[in-house]
């Protein structure tokens, strides 16, 4: 599915007190709704840079971006709606969304330190489906702090995750955006390489 259908099967089982998956337990649920007002914000507030407009602009490869994630995921509530923003400014690009517990054999190909982390997108060739690199689960200054509050053990486990989600508030998709375009250009040059090494 893309974006907004993705967006409208969240509406859609929030109205029915529902989540994404299986797990419907009540905190589940509450993550979820928490999180379509993340995105709601995202959506009207974030827009990229100029400079990262004409970045995206020079890629010339028709690319799909495959992007799993579930609807109680807070970190995909931040990332998920820059990601299809910087997807809409080159026609080239395509951006899916698939939900990680349909598709367990797709998410094991691209774990993150042996876990099934979300969000995680693939980026792939349009016309072979041939993977050029993957992004996620977060930008590497989330990752860092989150390491560093966790190696810690000064605190707990909620008050880690409420310092990330005022990391994603501060930041507003600046440092997220610039973390997933280098390593989508990146996948480019690579393959770019790959490609001239092997005419």
């Amino acid at each position: 599915m893309d974006y907004k259908q993705y967006r409208k099967h969240l509406d859609t089982l929030m109205e029915a007190q529902r989540t994404t998956g299986a797990n419907q337990e009540e905190w589940l649920v509450d993550y979820t709704r928490l999180n379509i007002q993340r995105m709601r914000k995202v959506e009207e507030n974030w827009k990229p840079s100029e400079q990262q407009e004409d970045l995206l602009l020079t890629f010339e490869t028709p690319l799909r971006w495959i992007t799993l994630t579930e609807g109680w995921s807070g970190d995909a509530a931040h990332i998920v709606p820059v990601i299809e923003k910087i997807a809409q400014i080159n026609p080239l690009m395509q951006h899916q969304v698939l939900l990680r517990d349909e598709n367990p054999e797709l998410m094991d190909k691209f774990l993150t330190d042996g876990e099934r982390a979300i969000p995680k997108t693939i980026f792939l060739d349009a016309e072979t489906d041939q993977v050029w690199g993957s992004w996620g689960p977060r930008p590497k200054a989330a990752m860092e702090l989150i390491h560093g509050l966790e190696a810690s053990r000064a605190l707990p486990k909620e008050a880690i995750f409420s310092q990330l989600h005022a990391w994603y508030q501060k930041d507003r998709g600046c440092r997220t955006a610039w973390d997933f375009i280098d390593h989508l250009q990146a996948a480019v040059l690579r393959k770019k390489a790959d490609t001239q090494e092997g005419s």
